[in-house]
């Protein structure tokens, strides 16, 4: 079976996250698709994020409708990576005690898979674009498939670039790709990239506190369920 796993903060779940989500289903026929709300997030370190009971029950409420969507608890509070230490006993450079990391998440996933099983990590292009400053990003690129969310503005060349500086072909191979559009496949030694166009939506986590705070209905951003839950709960005002 192949199955997908899109993490993130999801603070709130939006259209864009279940659009990349039905995109990547229907090209590449994904069984299942886990939505893994982080307890941690390490780029999110000493910044305020909603409760993780609530963002997970967001996600619970959007995914309700969809048969292949798994709200998962992968990352749950409790469940948090230990860093290795790195030379004379100091944490590696980039790991941030508690914190989730995907590397981990997805070695996680496999254990209760088949070894028959193909994994996608699905992801938008612009998180994708810092990928080579995630924890452990060689490894983890090597652990599964990518499929990204293109966008307009990015070129194949943008793409290759923003990977892991082992993994990245060399200029006078990606400088070809400059004038192509970021879409099809990127296949190479460590990694291998499946790039979706027209399913980026502008969506940010700001528009909707504003929508919030300005009382404004917020259908366009996310499912009426997650709307009722904002309201109820009092989130983002």
């Amino acid at each position: 079976m192949n199955i997908g796993l899109l993490g993130g903060t999801f603070d709130p779940i939006h259209h864009g996250h279940l659009a990349l989500a039905r995109a990547a289903r229907e090209r590449f026929d994904l069984g299942r698709i886990h939505f893994v709300p982080a307890n941690v997030p390490p780029h999110k370190q000493g910044k305020a994020v909603t409760p993780y009971f609530h963002r997970y029950a967001m996600v619970v409420l959007a995914t309700m409708g969809e048969k292949a969507f798994v709200p998962s608890v992968l990352e749950a509070p409790g469940v948090v990576t230990i860093p290795a230490p790195a030379g004379k006993g100091r944490p590696a450079r980039d790991a941030v005690p508690g914190a989730n990391y995907s590397i981990d998440t997805v070695k996680r996933l496999k254990e209760s898979l088949k070894k028959i099983d193909r994994v996608f990590f699905l992801i938008g292009m612009d998180a994708f674009a810092e990928i080579s400053h995630w924890h452990q990003a060689e490894a983890l690129l090597r652990e599964c498939e990518f499929i990204v969310a293109s966008r307009p503005g990015y070129s194949l060349a943008d793409v290759a670039n923003a990977l892991p500086e082992k993994i990245r072909p060399p200029q006078n191979i990606s400088q070809p790709f400059a004038k192509q559009p970021a879409k099809g496949d990127l296949v190479l030694s460590g990694a291998t990239i499946h790039l979706l166009e027209n399913v980026h939506q502008a969506i940010s986590a700001t528009a909707i506190r504003e929508a919030v705070v300005a009382k404004k209905s917020l259908r366009k951003f996310v499912d009426a369920a997650v709307e009722e839950y904002i309201k109820k709960e009092g989130l983002y005002g």
